[in-house]
């Protein structure tokens, strides 16, 4: 039997509903109408011989389904790289200018603080904050105890948390 508008005529009473509702189903997508149509005029273009065309009609919208289903995957995937990669060009990563006067402003207050502290303790922290070494290494260079060098940093810490809060 060839498929033309006489023979889908059948499929396009009270069956075409169906058929719409099926592919729908089959496909989760909202434009099963449009999947449906287009794959009927692809079928009634070329003049295909079937033995069941309502059979034949639904696995074409099915196909283009899935074929559209793909494609949006892929050019949404695309979009989705070139959009990621526009917004770091255009970005500005820069700090803001207020936001830089603030961090200068509040290292100067706490130079001020370290410079406040004791020559040991300040010695001590300096060396632990600035240089990152250990207590045990600073004890050994120092010629004091371990316990020694966690008070003055401590004392150091207090000190300075105070002299930040009370700004």
């Amino acid at each position: 039997m060839r498929v033309s508008k006489i023979a889908c005529e059948g499929v396009l009473g009270s069956g075409w509903a169906r058929l719409r509702d099926q592919i729908a189903r089959m496909t989760r997508r909202d434009d099963a109408e449009d999947l449906l149509h287009d794959a009927w005029i692809g079928i009634a273009v070329r003049q295909t011989q079937v033995e069941n065309p309502a059979a034949l009609l639904a696995r074409s919208a099915v196909n283009r389904g899935l074929d559209a289903y793909r494609r949006e995957r892929r050019i949404g995937a695309t979009l989705v790289t070139d959009a990621a990669v526009a917004a770091e060009a255009i970005a500005d990563l820069r700090p803001l200018q207020d936001e830089i006067l603030i961090v200068r402003h509040r290292l100067e207050r706490l130079r001020g603080g370290v410079a406040q502290l004791s020559p040991r303790t300040r010695e001590i922290f300096l060396m632990h904050r600035l240089e990152g070494r250990k207590y045990r290494e600073i004890a050994q260079d120092l010629g004091i105890s371990q316990s020694a060098v966690e008070k003055h940093i401590a004392r150091a810490m207090a000190h300075l948390t105070d002299w930040m809060e009370n700004w």
